[in-house]
């Protein structure tokens, strides 16, 4: 999902995006929904989060955080 889909999702929810990046948004956008602000923190690939809209931008992020630098 591209920073421009997330930040329209974001002001659904009445958050004003500014220059935040896209996992800040996102983790916002996750409480405003209720849920836990757990994005890109799946370790080894798992998640049971199985119908969460950042699913997929999740893994990646959670993926290249961990990679060595």
């Amino acid at each position: 999902m591209t920073l421009e889909e997330v930040r329209a999702i974001a002001k659904t929810y009445g958050i004003a995006p500014g220059k935040l990046p896209k996992p800040g948004l996102i983790k916002l956008v996750q409480r405003s929904e209720g849920n836990f602000d757990c994005f890109a923190t799946a370790e080894n690939g798992e998640c049971d989060q199985s119908s969460c809209l950042w699913r997929d931008d999740c893994f990646d992020a959670a993926q290249q955080k961990g990679e060595p630098s």
